[in-house]
């Protein structure tokens, strides 16, 4: 089982990258005085050390004791910021925070028509790539400035902000109310799991009916039609419908793969989905669409524009290792998936401190069970 660290900052260090650690130490450099330089000092003890032991660094002679506190936050702080300069610039949401930022500088210095040109290219960015509420956070931006009679804009642009500010408004109320349910219906299924009863059945339909009812799935953009796939998905799986859980993992996915862009903004949620999906179709034994998509999903994932860092690396590895294992088991192909064990293991390793101890377990389990398949009860 992961051995789980329980101090932040030391658990940060040793998530970083080589590239991370090196653009960590050129950035202290600038900020390097002489009296700041304690904090580059713990962050290299740091660094070196296997597990977190804070006998060790008080017995450096670099910090005392009652420094380290107030050094640990600065220096938690600075190994962030030094992240936030260089994530990649292909990150779409990045880009509109920082155009939000630059907009707020240009307000700030009485440069309005400066800050509404940029406010109004990055709300364009926004809404082409289904950035709802940054792009309400925009309109009502757009909104302080206009209301302050300013820019002498042309007329009817008070009505045109007004009337986007609804719109979004309107939307990313039917989202959060729906992305609302899901984790509701979640969270029956991890207190109580399936439903047991006809009377549990009811209460989970009638729960599930009672906030979708006033809905209009026609209406729905790219994140509605998201939380509503993902609510009825968590409804089917609770009330034990494997053949709606299917249909609505299926839409999930359909839904990415029809906006490709989606699949690098959201790769999360694309992940998710296909888990979802490709265990609906173990739940059917529906064997040639699961090798079908498991393929296409770790063609994806090798698509050199597929988003990488070290949460997707995890979920990538947890997902498509996991669905390997059941395909072989579905198939009953125990002695072909004998060579994944090694690699399971060595890339548990490698992502312990990103699983749980349930997943774990559950790798564990179905090595056990091709073990048992090749009658390697030792093993087993």
């Amino acid at each position: 089982m992961a051995n789980h660290q329980k101090d932040f900052l030391f658990v940060l260090i040793k998530s970083l990258s080589k590239s991370e650690k090196r653009q960590f130490k050129i950035f202290a450099s600038r900020l390097e005085t002489s009296s700041n330089t304690k904090f580059i000092e713990l962050f290299n003890i740091l660094d070196k050390s296997e597990v977190y032991d804070e006998k060790l660094i008080l017995k450096s002679g670099v910090i005392q004791k009652v420094q380290l506190s107030n050094l640990k936050s600065y220096l938690y702080k600075q190994i962030l910021v030094s992240i936030r300069l260089n994530i990649p610039s292909q990150n779409i949401r990045y880009q509109l925070r920082e155009q939000m930022d630059f907009a707020v500088i240009l307000y700030n210095k009485g440069l309005y028509k400066q800050s509404l040109k940029i406010l109004d290219k990055t709300k364009q960015q926004a809404l082409e790539n289904d950035e709802k509420y940054m792009a309400y956070e925009i309109v009502e931006f757009e909104k302080l400035i206009e209301s302050q009679y300013i820019t002498r804009s042309i007329q009817g642009r008070a009505d045109e902000l007004v009337i986007q500010a609804k719109e979004l408004n309107y939307r990313n109320t039917i989202s959060s109310k729906l992305s609302n349910l899901s984790l509701q219906l979640y969270g029956i299924m991890l207190k109580t799991g399936y439903v047991k009863s006809d009377e549990e059945y009811k209460y989970i339909d009638d729960y599930f009916n009672r906030h979708v009812a006033k809905l209009d799935e026609s209406k729905f953009g790219f994140r509605e039609k998201y939380w509503f796939y993902n609510a009825s998905l968590w409804r089917s799986f609770l009330v034990q419908d494997f053949l709606a859980s299917y249909k609505f993992a299926y839409k999930w996915v359909t839904l990415f793969y029809d906006n490709p862009n989606m699949i690098y903004l959201n790769p999360v949620f694309f992940l998710k989905g296909n888990h979802y999906f490709l265990e609906s179709l173990y739940m059917l034994k529906y064997k040639t669409n699961f090798k079908k998509y498991l393929n296409l999903l770790e063609e994806t994932i090798a698509d050199p524009k597929f988003p990488v860092n070290d949460n997707i690396a995890s979920l990538s590895f947890l997902y498509v290792y996991n669905n390997k294992l059941n395909l072989h088991i579905l198939e009953g192909t125990f002695a072909e998936s004998e060579y994944l064990i090694p690699e399971i293991l060595n890339k548990l390793k490698i992502h312990s401190e990103h699983l749980d101890e349930h997943h774990e377990m559950l790798f564990f389990y179905k090595i056990a069970s091709i073990y048992f398949g090749i009658e390697k009860y030792n093993e087993c």
